[in-house]
């Protein structure tokens, strides 16, 4: 006799999963997953994006900050078939070409990050800032970051490690077109 899944768990099979496609960090993905399946799981778990890290689980600490069509979000508190025909950008993302993305260069000269477990939520919220705001205040800089914590550094550093990728992103290209 074979199981009813309807009538053992009240849904069908077509319903509690569903097919995405979802571009990360430049590349084109179809998925078919479990609707409740959380975005941070999905990038962790399905595609093996491990730099987006789980803190909280509750949308506090900011750890798990991606891009989703260029604005931060917390990935524990979105669901992956909310992103379904959208782009997504990590911290995987960031380097291009073998060459640090001003963010990451600022953070590692500024020595924005000690323990490094909040640092690319930290990192995803700068990127989005400096979008917004090519030249922050350390005022706006504290703002912008204000939904990612870190409990290692007093924030000195990151908001050095900032203002570095501000100043970097404002120099003209050196022998390009």
């Amino acid at each position: 006799m074979a199981i009813d899944v309807e009538e053992v768990t009240g849904s069908t099979p077509s319903t509690t999963t569903r097919t995405i496609h979802v571009t990360v960090n430049g590349v084109a993905h179809r998925s078919t997953i479990q609707n409740r399946m959380l975005l941070v799981h999905y990038l962790r778990e399905r595609l093996r994006l491990t730099g987006t890290h789980i803190g909280c689980d509750t949308a506090h600490c900011g750890a798990c900050t991606v891009l989703v069509d260029g604005t931060p979000v917390k990935s524990c508190n979105l669901f992956a078939v909310q992103v379904d025909g959208r782009k997504v950008d990590t911290v995987e993302g960031l380097e291009k070409g073998g060459k640090l993305h001003p963010v990451q260069e600022g953070f590692h000269l500024e020595h924005g990050l000690q323990c490094g477990y909040c640092t690319p939520g930290m990192m995803m919220a700068s990127v989005a800032l400096l979008a917004r705001n090519p030249n922050p205040t350390e005022e706006e800089i504290r703002r912008g970051l204000s939904g990612n914590l870190c409990r290692c550094t007093g924030y000195v550093n990151i908001v050095k490690a900032v203002q570095h990728a501000a100043k970097k992103m404002q120099e003209p290209a050196k022998g390009g077109a």
